[in-house]
């Protein structure tokens, strides 16, 4: 390739870039206001078209919890969502899908991500706020993730996450503003972005043999922190 013709493709790049820094500036070089877009709804139409299907698995030990619950687990699943649920003995899952009446199109991964935080061992009332509140996430590790331990060692971590009475676990709760569920090595915390990260880092501290009371410390110094900022 030639000089000019390098010259010629270099001033149409350059072209290129400055109409794409006019759309964006709205081409008087200022920077135009954030477009707002109402919230993206299921088209209506053919129902056989729109249907999405999900399956959760249940374990074995919440199968009994889950019998006893299914009307609190059904009912916001069908009056706020709009899903249709059903529950599969044979398979041991929930399975859920949408219809004619499901509008929101996050409502499907909503009622998953519910009826998911039930099988690992949440409350109902902490569930629903995944139903509620769109910024809510879990997060599952295991203690083999932060230290390999075994025997006594990972009895006496699972220990000190938990502490006397659920005592530790609900500190960290409290501190963090997240819900904590130790299930024998696996940790499953809810909460916010931020909030998941302040849980974790504090169990992480307890898995690898840092004492309560410096873990006690470090939340109430967050604790204070958070509050100031409020």
């Amino acid at each position: 390739m030639s000089l000019e013709q390098l010259d010629n493709t270099s001033e149409m790049d350059q072209k290129d870039e400055d109409e794409i820094l006019d759309a964006v500036m709205g081409g008087d070089g200022e920077a135009t206001a954030k477009p707002q877009f109402d919230v993206l709804r299921r088209v209506a139409g053919d129902a056989s078209k729109n249907k999405e299907f999900r399956s959760v698995p249940i374990p074995p030990h919440r199968l009994t919890p889950l019998k006893k619950e299914w009307l609190k687990i059904y009912t916001p699943l069908v009056e706020h969502l709009h899903l249709q649920v059903r529950m599969n003995i044979k398979r041991k899952t929930v399975e859920i899908r949408t219809c004619k009446e499901t509008l929101d199109t996050g409502a499907l991964q909503k009622g998953a991500d519910f009826v998911r935080a039930f099988s690992l061992g949440f409350d109902i009332a902490d569930a629903m706020a995944l139903i509620r509140l769109d910024d809510l996430f879990m997060e599952t590790f295991e203690t083999k993730d932060v230290r390999t331990l075994h025997g006594d060692n990972l009895s006496r971590a699972i220990g000190r996450i938990v502490g006397k009475d659920g005592r530790t676990r609900h500190a960290i709760e409290n501190a963090s503003r997240t819900r904590i569920v130790v299930a024998d090595c696996k940790i499953h915390i809810l909460g916010g972005f931020a909030n998941i990260r302040i849980a974790r880092d504090a169990v992480c501290s307890l898995i690898l043999g840092a004492s309560p009371g410096k873990v006690y410390t470090k939340l109430r110094t967050i604790a204070s922190r958070q509050k100031e900022r409020f």
